[in-house]
């Protein structure tokens, strides 16, 4: 047996350097993200239900628009996916799961529909 002792150096992988980040990058970021979820709390009109509101001329206050909104997003905490929302003057259906109305008539129209898969409905009066 040889009786000298072989080293061998073991390479490192050099240590990451650290990239700081500017404060401004994180502010942009920071105003980004909180656009992006107040986005996502918005109810969305679709075309249809755009057009239906308009020849029928169903038209809600700012007041009547955000009672349905905060009713659709409790009804989405609470698992609800389709909902159909009757106010006093229309009756909407609503996609809670993808923050959308799909459908308005007035209240006269929907006395005589049947409403298909929907698992929640809302009164607002």
């Amino acid at each position: 047996m040889d009786p000298r002792v072989y080293t061998q150096t073991l390479h490192t992988l050099p240590k990451p350097a650290h990239k700081r980040v500017n404060q401004s990058q994180t502010n942009q970021f920071h105003k980004l993200l909180q656009s992006e979820l107040l986005r996502t709390n918005e109810l969305k009109v679709s075309k249809h239900a755009q057009q239906r509101m308009d020849v029928r001329g169903i038209e809600f206050t700012e007041d009547k628009w955000l009672t349905i909104k905060e009713k659709v997003k409790e009804a989405k905490q609470k698992g609800v996916t389709d909902s159909l929302v009757i106010t006093d003057h229309a009756a909407l259906v609503v996609s809670a799961k993808n923050d959308t109305v799909i459908t308005v008539m007035n209240r006269d129209e929907a006395q005589s529909q049947i409403f298909t898969n929907i698992d929640g409905t809302i009164i607002i009066d």
